[in-house]
């Protein structure tokens, strides 16, 4: 098919974004774009960008005016930036040093109420390592507390924005697996009377208006249970640490009980073996599709063929659950698909799923037109280990593909053999 001209495709030339803050018009021309939309998988397509939003998908190359700068992408395959499904980005560096480390809470009268917005660093040393291997946003959460939860979670761009926070408050994190228990007494016989009693407490509280005057016995304080109130009501996604599966039977009857409640389980190391019940329940699962060893008594059934199952079955799933490894998540997706997930599943798990668990799917997770300009072009099949970003843009904006570890790199490629080691700059 000859190429079109801008001029001549009139739903083109009628875009008219204002300039802003990414006033730069990019033009990916060639290549497959695997858009994640009911249109498929395009051969040599045409993705234009402007002001920081995907402005157009053209089903075949097009020439552009001297606006735009053009990168070719013959030969390469081009998808939507991938999503770090559960991580605690941005809230920590080094887990043992303390000041480095925001997502661990000890001692504290907040439980559910934690939010991880107010802890968010964008200078992350993890944003840039993890971006350059195609991760453009992530979900990220309190990882340690010493109750059962882990409070409230944000959604972040791994863009340069100075306020990194996509979308604050977007879910709530519980712990009911043995950690939970753990942290409850020792016990699942307590962790469930828990977690029973604070769903029932927030149902009771959500007529009340709150002041520091209201007068309130609950067993939670009045900032923990109100947090929890959006929860109940399925307005706040419930993210569920679970891997046994008569604890996920147990989840499932929660939300027979608390009907409203938006639940995806994380981790579900033996999710599969109640593959149709969490379908039928509508749940999503988040997991390491490479926990296949018992590591601990409840994950005695995991298996490399978790995510297949449940694909299998109808469930939505997501992989990415790591912070400081979250770059791996596309080999993590490739070896679910060597293990019987269909590919596209896999490139799913990475895009489309974990943007639809967070409520995020009209802003990320896909390539059309009034998307966010979130948006990978890769050497070759991004979730084959051989291949890599050749460019990444986030909301718009191309990024370098460099980190600390590729400057440390070149430091000792390029030697200045004129002045001494130290005082060579990377």
């Amino acid at each position: 098919m000859s190429k079109l001209t801008l001029s001549a495709i009139a739903t083109i030339t009628a875009l008219a974004f204002s300039a802003g803050a990414h006033a730069e018009k990019i033009a990916i021309i060639g290549g497959t774009v695997h858009t994640m939309t009911a249109q498929g998988t395009i051969e040599d397509a045409t993705v234009l960008i402007e002001d920081g939003k995907i402005s157009k998908v053209i089903a075949q190359e097009v020439s552009t005016d001297a606006s735009y700068r053009v990168i070719d992408a013959k030969g390469k395959v081009i998808t939507p930036g991938f999503i770090g499904a559960y991580t605690s980005l941005g809230l920590v560096e080094v887990p043992s040093w303390a000041g480095t480390n925001d997502s661990s809470v000890g001692k504290s009268d907040l439980h559910a109420a934690l939010d991880a917005t107010a802890a968010v660093n964008p200078d992350t040393t993890l944003r840039n390592i993890s971006r350059i291997e195609g991760i453009t946003s992530a979900a990220t959460s309190i990882g340690y507390s010493d109750t059962i939860y882990k409070g409230r979670g944000a959604i972040i761009t791994l863009g340069d924005d100075v306020d990194p926070v996509m979308k604050k408050r977007a879910f709530m994190s519980i712990d009911l697996s043995n950690s939970g228990a753990d942290v409850s007494g020792g016990s699942r016989a307590a962790l469930w009377l828990d977690i029973r009693n604070a769903l029932n407490e927030a149902i009771y509280a959500q007529s009340i208006t709150f002041t520091p005057q209201t007068e309130w016995h609950g067993t939670l304080s009045k900032a923990n249970v109100q947090a929890l109130i959006p929860v109940i009501k399925g307005e706040m996604p419930l993210l569920v640490k679970v891997h046994r599966a008569s604890d996920i039977r147990r989840v499932i009857k929660l939300t027979k009980n608390f009907k409203r409640l938006n639940v995806t389980l994380v981790g579900a190391s033996e999710a599969w073996r109640v593959a149709d019940e969490v379908a039928a329940a509508g749940m999503s699962v988040i997991l390491n599709p490479e926990s296949n060893l018992p590591y601990t008594f409840e994950q005695n059934g995991a298996t490399l063929a978790n995510a297949a199952r449940l694909n299998d079955a109808g469930v939505n799933v997501a992989i990415g659950m790591s912070t400081h490894n979250i770059r791996l998540a596309p080999q993590h997706a490739g070896n679910a698909v060597a293990n019987g997930l269909p590919w596209q599943a896999g490139l799913a798990s990475l895009t489309t799923a974990p943007a639809k668990i967070y409520g995020i799917d009209n802003r990320v997770g896909s390539i059309k037109a009034g998307m966010q300009a979130d948006v990978v072009i890769w050497s070759g099949d991004p979730l084959e280990v051989m291949q890599a970003p050749t460019n990444v843009i986030i909301n718009g904006e191309e990024v370098p593909l460099e980190s600390r570890q590729t400057k440390l790199r070149d430091r000792y490629l390029k030697i200045d053999n004129e002045k001494p080691q130290q005082y060579t700059r990377p």
